[in-house]
């Protein structure tokens, strides 16, 4: 078994990892096989540290021994214990593989089980993570570029050599973007990547002509200068096929994921403030007065989705959107980088040429 110290091996095989630094560590940045069981809460975390500071580290442990005791102790124990038992293939982490990862694995034998820790570490594991972002995106790179509703997405996720940056990120880029899945803190959502990139090895990267920022996650600086660089395939369908397509994305899907997670009535109230915000969003740009005239047909189209069940109305406000603001924007942004391309088509002939 691997000693704890050959991190790539770690991160390529998903590994199960019991971490045990403090909530809001974690949060701050995890591994994607992580599960947080701490040994110490928030506020157990701040009164150690505070210690530790003023009196030292005899003081700091002794406090950390006090705080952590008893029933609350044993019930730490017993969640760990779960866990072992649930991955047995998995490893205790703490912030640098130091006090806290070696008492909870002490603390484990002692109850019968043995252990192994991350020596060094999530510190050890983040920076595995940064190097072997740095080092795939040297590989040859490909962009999907196209007005929104072109499929971009789709034709990235069907191929073995995509990466579907805004799935990893859980946000679509654009102000409607926000999924129902939370965005992961920056760290996080780079250590996604790192994992997605080791455990794809392909010899080339598929993406999609993606901004510096994906909602609140922006790009590892490496691969936005790698990206920079790339060569760009555009899709380039029929505009009534990409109505359809976000026909399909943004009202129906979205409408769906709302009532299914949230039940019908609020489910249609988060779906219609989805929607509203994503408009609102973008009001200094549209202007205000553009703004309420869409507003308006929004809130229509809503009141005839409730009715009828169509969507159709949605295109009222959604065609002029895009005609007055999203495909300016991206076909300029794109003429700015029109050496870069080197194939336009429909998404079947984007598809077919990005397979030779």
């Amino acid at each position: 078994m691997n000693d704890g110290t050959d991190y790539r091996a770690i991160l390529a095989a998903d590994t199960p990892l019991i971490d045990v630094r403090a909530p809001v560590e974690f949060q701050q940045g995890a591994m994607p096989g992580a599960i947080n069981l701490p040994l110490m809460d928030d506020d157990e975390r701040a009164a150690v540290g505070t210690c530790y500071k003023r009196q030292g580290p005899d003081a700091a442990l002794a406090l950390g021994h006090q705080r952590v005791c008893g029933e609350k102790r044993q019930q730490r124990i017993d969640a760990w214990r779960a866990a072992c038992e649930k991955y047995p293939h998995g490893y205790l982490c703490c912030a640098r593989g130091g006090q806290r990862s070696h008492i909870t694995q002490q603390w484990l034998r002692e109850a019968g089980v043995e252990y192994p820790l991350i020596k060094g570490g999530y510190k050890a594991l983040r920076q595995a993570a940064i190097h072997i972002t740095e080092e795939q995106v040297q590989k040859p790179m490909v962009l999907v570029g196209g007005c929104t509703g072109n499929g971009k997405t789709q034709l990235v996720q069907q191929r073995p050599d995509g990466v579907d940056l805004e799935g990893l990120a859980h946000h679509r880029g654009s102000s409607f973007g926000r999924t129902l899945e939370p965005q992961l803190s920056q760290a996080s959502f780079e250590n996604l990547l790192a994992v997605t990139l080791l455990q794809k090895q392909a010899s080339r990267w598929v993406l999609e002509d993606e901004g510096r920022m994906i909602g609140s996650n922006h790009l590892p600086e490496c691969l936005r200068l790698r990206m920079t660089q790339a060569s760009i395939a555009v899709v380039d369908d029929p505009f009534e096929r990409r109505l359809e397509r976000l026909r399909d994305e943004y009202f129906i899907r979205m409408h769906h994921d709302f009532t299914h997670a949230y039940g019908d009535e609020q489910g249609w109230q988060e779906y219609g403030e989805y929607l509203h915000h994503g408009l609102f969003a973008i009001r200094r740009r549209l202007g205000l007065q553009r703004f309420a005239e869409l507003t308006a047909k929004l809130d229509t189209a809503l009141t005839e989705q409730r009715r009828t069940g169509s969507t159709d109305a949605h295109f009222n406000w959604l065609v002029p959107l895009l005609e007055e603001y999203y495909d300016p924007m991206y076909r300029y942004q794109l003429e700015k980088k029109a050496d870069k391309i080197v194939f336009r088509g429909t998404f079947e002939e984007v598809a077919d040429w990005l397979r030779h």
